[in-house]
């Protein structure tokens, strides 16, 4: 982050530090109506939202942009906490912070998503929201999926929809070494060196290989057709095609 003391004006090595008990007791002050309070455990709080805040801070957005947004997220999560459960106020906070940052994300996101799908995925995050409110954990898919009456598949891909993409180099890992990021873990099984050096040695043996010859295994092995498909129309006999194609793959694995 541009500052970990000092940001939006706040000087957070100077903010309150209370405990899990005083929480409590500020927190019934403030369902009661006390704004004094309320202001002064927001305010105590905001440490909590620099810490989450700094998980975004490789998005290349401003800082002080984020802070205030997950001071909503912060407030929201004070207007929903319930005491009668046996939960810190800061792992339920955490996930609406969170989850206030990837909205504003999503919302100031490049990528564009259909708005039939973007409102599904409001209203699951809605239901997800309001689930998390009464029963003070996250909900699953099928939760949220059968809040709102619709299959679980259309949430997932809702939910999909709207992700933020991930930059290729953002870490994923970090100890007394060099980082790890997202490339690093990203592996293409399919266009190795390997299966490229075989591609180009296939496409040198097929230019070898006789105008006829080169027609028949590219209707055989590219176009899917069969040997009495290819004979009816080369104009000869199915015998002929197989003893053309014997041949041309005969060449083409002595010359690979």
């Amino acid at each position: 982050m541009a500052s970990k003391v000092e940001i939006c004006g706040i000087n957070t090595s100077k903010l309150p530090v209370y405990k899990d008990a005083e929480m409590k007791q500020m927190i019934e002050k403030i369902k009661g109506g006390d704004q004094q309070t309320r202001e002064k455990f927001i305010i105590g709080n905001l440490r909590l939202v620099l810490s989450v805040i700094q998980k975004f801070s490789n998005r290349g957005e401003n800082p002080y942009d984020l802070f205030q947004v997950g001071c909503i997220g912060l407030i929201k999560a004070l207007d929903n906490f319930d005491t009668s459960h046996d939960v810190k106020f800061s792992t339920y906070a955490v996930p609406m912070i969170i989850g206030e940052l990837r909205r504003y994300l999503r919302d100031n996101n490049s990528i564009r998503v259909s708005r039939s799908l973007r409102d599904t995925a409001y209203r699951a995050l809605s239901a997800r929201e309001r689930l998390t409110a009464v029963n003070q954990k996250e909900p699953t898919i099928m939760e949220i999926a059968s809040e709102l009456s619709m299959p679980k598949e259309e949430v997932v891909l809702a939910l999909d929809s709207i992700q933020e993409p991930i930059s290729l180099f953002e870490p994923v890992f970090h100890d007394e070494g060099d980082a790890i990021y997202v490339m690093d873990q990203v592996r293409d099984t399919k266009n190795t060196d390997t299966r490229w050096i075989e591609n180009l040695s296939l496409s040198e043996a097929m230019k070898k290989l006789t105008q006829r010859e080169q027609k028949i295994l590219t209707m055989r092995f590219f176009e899917g057709k069969t040997q009495m498909e290819v004979a009816n129309e080369i104009g000869i006999s199915q015998a002929q095609v197989s003893r053309l194609e014997k041949n041309a793959l005969k060449f083409m694995r002595k010359y690979v």
